[in-house]
Formats: C-alpha cells, structure tokens, sequence
C-alpha cells in the first residue's frame, strides 16, 4: 500500500508518543537500532572520491536517477500541484530531496523512515525557501537593498541559515538575483533591484552570508536563481519569454549569477523563460557551456518547481519523456517536484537518449555535497531540539530584525521637515488597510514566520508613546475593494488629530510570484482615502507596505512627508515608530527607480544614449508627448533628517587600463542629527565601439556622519569594471575619455572627465 508523506507522519507522531502499545515500542527500538547502526556503520575513514565510487558501485540506475529527483513533503506549495512524496518512493530510494518540510521533529521523522526502508540508506538532502528570514522575518530582499549595507545583508543572510538550519534545513533557495527593470514583475521583491553593479555586491553578500560556515550544521547550502535573465519577461508578466540581445544579457543580467559563482555558492536553479527562443532549463549553452565550461561552475542545478515538465509547454518537446531528457542532457541535475526523471530517465539510458556517463556525472555531484555535509556519516546532523529551541527567533535574532528594518525605509517626502514627529503629540488618527494587519507586514515568501510574532505600525506606536497619546485608529478601506463606507469615520479621526499617519500600499501577496500588476498606483481606493483625509486640514504622513517601485503622483499631491517602508517583516511597527519619531534617522535609498506612470517602462536609470536625446529643444527627441523623461523619484534617492553638503570631489586626470582611480569627496553633515550618507560614483563612457548607457554605478559607501562632522569619502574604480560585452560575448576595456560622477543619488551629481590610458 503507498503511504502518503502525512499518512508517514502520522505513523512517526504515534510511535513517539507516551503510551503506545507494545508492537509500536518495537518498532520504535527498531528505528532507533538502525539509526545507531547507520551511525556506527557510515564512519568514514576514506576520501569523498573513494566513497562516492563504492557507494555508485552498488546502485541501481533506478536508485541513481532517485538521487536526482526531488519531491515537495507537504501541502505547502509553491507552484501548481505536483507530485507528493509517497512512502513507496522512500522504500525504492527514488527520492534524493525534499522541501518544503521544516521542524527538527517532522525531519527526524522523515529521516529515520527513509534509512529504515531505503536500501543504501542514502540521506534525503532538505530544502526550503528562506528568501528572508526562517520564522525570524526580515525586510524582503529589495527593501534590504535600499540599506546599501553589504555587511547587513551579509549578517541577515547569515541569521536566516543559524535559524534555519537548526530546524533542520540543508539547503535554501536563495539569493535570487535576477535583475529587475520593470516593477510590473512581482518577483522584483526578491532582489536587489535594476542595477548590475550593485546586483553584484549584494549576490556575493547573500551567498557568504548563507553559507557562512560551509558544510556545518549552523550553515546552509545557497542557491543562486533563476539562470538565466528572468527578471526580464516581456510585458513584466511572470514567466514570460525574454528577448534581447546578446550583449545585453551578457552585460546587465548574467553578471551576478557570475558573481554568486565567484563567492562560492554550491547550487543554480533555473527559470522557467526562455531566452532568445532556448528554454532556460533545456538548454546545453546556459547550463553547460556558460556555466560550467566557461564559468566553472563545480555544483549542481536544479529546477525550479515544474520548469522541466514545462518543456512541453513551451513547446521543444512532445512529450514528459522528451521533456526530461532534454533537460537531464542540458545539464539540469535535479528535477524538482514533477517525478520526471524517475518516470523516463531510466527508459532513456535503455534507448540511448541519455548517456549513462551524464547519469553518473550528476548523480555525483549531489553525493558530494551529501558527502560534504556529512550526512553520509550522521543523517541527523542537522536535527538538534535543543539548538532549535535556543535559536529560533532569539533575541539576537530579533534585534537584528529590528536594526535591518531601520535600514531598509527610504525617506521620500517630507515637505517643512515634517517628520520627525514629536513625541509630545497629542492625538494620532491612524488609518489604512496595513496600520495594524500582522500577517500582510511579512511581504511574499515568509517561509514558517507567523503572524502573531508581527509587531504591526499600531502596536508599535503604542509602545513608542504610551497612554499620553490618543492613537484613533481606523482602517478605512481595503486593499482592492471599492468600499468607501469607512471614509467619514476616516475623516472625523483626521480632524480630532494633530496628525494623521496613513499606513497604506500593497497586499503581501500582490508581489511576489505569478503577481504581476498591469496597473502600479495604490490598489483599490487607498488613494481617494488619502484625498478624503487631506480634506481635514491636518498634516498627512503616509508609510508606505508594498514589494515594487509605484507610481505616486496622486500620493505626494495629497499628503506631507512619504515613507517607503517595504515589507518589513517580524519587528514592522517598532522600526515604523522609531522612524517617524526620531529615534533613527532614515538612511536608505531606492535601489529601483519609481515612476510617474506605467508606459514609462522600462525605466531604468542607465538607459543607453540616443542620437536624438530626451533633452533636446525641439520635438523629434526620445520623449513622449505627454510625460517628461525623468522618473518621480530616481534610483539611488532617499532623504535624511540631516543634511549632506558635498564639496568639490578629486581624483586624477588619467589612469591606467589595469590600475584604480581613486575619487575623493569631503560630505559634511550640517544638519541637526547624526546620520549615514550613501556617496555614489557613476561612470560615463563618453566615446566607445558601442553604444553606453548614459551612466552607470561603479563605486559607492555608505559612512557615518556625526552632525556638524566633515568626514572624507574614498571610493576605487577600479578599470576593469569599465568595459562592456560585445555581441559575440567578449568583455572589452577602451582607453578614452570617461565621466566620472559623484552625488547622493543617480541625478544629483557633480562631474569630471578623466582618461584612460
């Protein structure tokens, strides 16, 4: 009889508990014998190479193509419904890993089952998507960006893995670091927004910090995705094809999946798109040729959920069979959720279509790491009640949510210095749909975090300003729906207040994947609410909740100061307080650029020159007619409570094409409060064989200025970071002329020419 993975469970639930009867204490000395057995038996004396070749030598094909298969362990989905894991699979070792299963308690279980029945008790290797935090939530991957604090996100990542590998987890799906130029895409909320350059340094960040200590129980396995170029699907619909030139996709997209390589990460996924007409994950130039002949990648890939059965989908191949080797033979090594490969690879060796070397090659490759994680020799390595229970949302954990979260809001408005807000105000009107919601503050992919742990904008106010503060909180409206019905109790709290903070943006779920908007304004009437309160008289300050770059045109017209909050995870409405009233002075700036309206896109700020450009005086310009070029508020932008005053920057006149330019600028803080400056150096190709983007970050650090301080910033550019790809895929540095900018954000900006030689 096939058991389900719950029936499983439920089976493991009893033998573990107080009273069972007599045949199941057997069966629980039975487990528990074979795990001290497995234990005594795996203590590994030879070399990976050594043992992986005898362990290959007792494997059947069937057992082999197991290890590359990987099934979801419960009702969590994160994709179309695929095939659960079943305890036949288990018994005929046809499962190499699970996810979407966490808790030392339900992985213990699952775990000693397999090296019960299984035959060569091959560990199961467990994953799951810790994109920002395990139940300890931190701000979403693209409000993280916003902090330009490469340490940050380098200790949040690193927090997540302590948290999350002593649940039990082995492996995340993280860092995604797809470039993302337009906002419409709801998987922008999981990187690091529109820049390469920067997309960069947060990859090799995120990589270090998940596999902070490599191989140990306290760490986890990273995984860069999706390869290659799916932040860019046509129209910015999710799973959409790309299409661009292949100089552009060497330039801009591949970059930091070239980066993650560089910091050491262990595994790829690929994306579900197809580039230039080839299936990501069915095509031998990205998985073999790019990326492990020329980039030498020594890891393994996996799918993402389903993408091989899609092969037929998209229409390369005519059936599940073809599907999988096409895939198999590109070099996809695991196949995620959709039992693929143990349906027709095994079928495939016998026809020839798949090689039995290319079996093994990948076969191989998930032993090793097994073999590195030291599963081979204890199983249960990963699985500590103790460890879990100290470590999950500990205190540590928890201040670094908090400082995290500080980091990550952008000011973009605050007309007459609005903010910061005293803390001797009398009377607060609190309104909108995300004022006091703890679930909707986690954003998309919050992994196990839970609701009651969320610490929302009213609840933080509250313990900000104590009972001296009437706080009248009405929530106004929806998200999507057109329900007015709450607007005049809305207005009445806006004229008994002093101030009205109107806490507003997007549903969790209305970024994130498969959450595309066509449409980037506030959603449902969250806008005509905010012209309803402006009605009252009172001074507005909206914070913002959302996973994208919006249009607020309607938004600054109608309130006083905006802050862009993100979604800010587990400690939102602390790190809301703290701002709005003083106790830290916003630092972050957008690392994607918000626009005035949709037809805009793409709005990147490092468009390429035109011949007839924007600026020009009469009509025949790259320009709309209706709209001016320039985005609402531009990458790199966020306001302070102080203020930077930059001196004239310096830097040589020329430098040599394998040496560093070193640029100086004296930033003064002036203002009132200590605060962080985020200096930016862009840099202009003025003449080259190709056409350039206008400017491009190359150098930026974030410093800390005391008020009244002059401190002196020093960024390297160094000259191999200004050349570009070529059609035909090479990277070329020309000597010339070059502007070098430097500025708080990517419009404000003082300039020099300098040559390279």
């Amino acid at each position: 009889m096939q058991r389900t993975f719950i029936q499983v469970l439920a089976i493991a639930a009893m033998l573990t508990m107080g009273g069972q009867p007599v045949a199941a204490q057997k069966k629980v000395q039975k487990v528990q014998k074979t795990v001290k057995q497995t234990k005594k038996k795996n203590k590994i004396t030879m070399s990976e190479e050594a043992f992986i070749n005898d362990l290959m030598s007792k494997m059947t094909l069937k057992e082999k193509i197991g290890q590359l298969s990987q099934y979801v362990g419960r009702e969590l989905l994160t994709g179309p419904q695929s095939e659960t894991l079943s305890d036949s699979l288990l018994k005929e070792g046809m499962i190499g890993s699970v996810l979407n299963i966490a808790g030392v308690k339900q992985l213990r279980a699952l775990q000693e089952r397999n090296m019960e029945v299984s035959r060569l008790k091959i560990p199961i290797l467990f994953a799951f998507d810790i994109i920002h935090g395990y139940k300890t939530i931190f701000p979403t991957p693209l409000a993280e960006s916003c902090s330009w604090d490469l340490d940050l996100m380098y200790r949040t990542a690193k927090a997540a893995a302590v948290e999350a590998s002593s649940a039990g987890i082995h492996w995340t799906f993280a860092p995604m670091v797809d470039v993302a130029r337009d906002p419409r895409w709801g998987r922008i909320v999981e990187g690091a927004g529109e820049d390469t350059y920067l997309g960069c340094k947060v990859a090799e960040a995120r990589v270090k910090g998940f596999q902070w200590n490599l191989w140990q129980p306290n760490s986890v396995l990273a995984c860069a995705k999706h390869f290659a170029a799916y932040g860019a699907p046509q129209a910015g619909r999710d799973y959409a094809p790309v299409d661009m030139s292949i100089s552009t996709l060497a330039e801009t997209y591949l970059p930091p999946y070239k980066a993650c390589i560089d910091a050491g990460v262990q595994t790829f996924m690929t994306a579900f798109n197809d580039i230039n007409g080839m299936p990501a994950s069915g095509s031998k130039w990205l998985l073999t040729d790019l990326l492990r002949n020329q980039w030498g990648f020594k890891g393994f890939v996996v799918s993402d959920w389903n993408a091989v059965i899609q092969l037929k989908t998209q229409g390369v191949t005519e059936d599940d069979a073809g599907a999988a080797i096409m895939a198999l033979n590109a070099g996809l090594d695991m196949d995620m959720t959709d039992g693929l490969y143990n349906a027709h690879i095994e079928e495939a060796v016998k026809q020839g279509k798949v090689s039995m070397a290319t079996v093994d090659e990948s076969v191989r490759r998930i032993l090793s790491v097994k073999f590195k994680l030291g599963l081979f020799e204890d199983p249960y390595r990963f699985l500590d009640e103790k460890r879990e229970k100290e470590t999950v949302k500990s205190k540590e954990l928890m201040d670094l949510a908090l400082e995290a979260s500080h980091k990550s809001m952008v000011l973009l408005k605050n007309d007459k210095n609005i903010l910061p807000l005293s803390k001797s105000i009398r009377r607060i009107a609190l309104i909108g749909p995300l004022a006091n919601d703890q679930n909707e503050l986690m954003g998309s992919w919050k992994a196990r975090g839970e609701k009651e742990d969320v610490i929302t904008v009213l609840q933080g106010l509250k313990e900000k300003l104590g009972a001296s503060t009437v706080i009248d909180y009405v929530r106004g409206c929806d998200w999507s729906k057109p329900d007015k019905s709450e607007f005049d109790k809305a207005v009445a709290a806006a004229r008994q207040a002093d101030v009205v903070i109107a806490v507003m943006g997007e549903k969790a779920l209305f970024s994130g994947e498969s959450r595309s908007r066509a449409y980037l304004n506030l959603p449902g009437v969250q806008e005509d609410l905010l012209e309803a309160l402006k009605t009252a008289g009172k001074p507005i300050v909206s914070v913002l909740m959302n996973g994208r770059p919006l249009a607020l045109p309607r938004v600054s017209k109608a309130v006083d100061a905006i802050l862009e909050a993100w979604f800010l995870g587990t400690r939102s409405g602390h790190a809301v307080a703290d701002v709005l009233f003083g106790d830290y002075n916003p630092s972050g700036k957008l690392t994607a650029s918000f626009l005035y309206a949709e037809g805009q896109i793409p709005n990147h700020y490092n468009y390429k020159r035109s011949g007839r450009p924007g600026d020009m005086e009469h009509s025949s310009t790259v320009r709309h007619i209706d709209l001016k070029n320039a985005n609402f508020y531009p990458f790199g932008y966020g306001l302070s409570y102080t203020r930077y005053d930059y001196a004239p920057f310096q830097c040589a006149d020329t430098f040599d094409a394998n040496g560093k330019l070193t640029v100086s600028v004296n930033v003064t803080n002036s203002g009132n409060y200590d605060g962080e400056e985020i200096v930016q150096v862009y840099v202009a190709d003025k003449v080259a064989s190709m056409v350039r983007p206008v400017k491009e970050l190359k150098g930026f650090k974030k410093v800390f200025i005391k008020k009244g301080e002059t401190v002196k910033v020093d960024i390297e550019l160094d000259s191999r970071e200004l050349g570009f790809w070529t059609n035909d895929m090479k990277y070329v540095v020309e000597p010339g002329e070059f502007t070098v900018m430097v500025g708080p954000n990517s419009e404000d900006l003082q300039a020099k020419t300098v040559r390279l030689n």
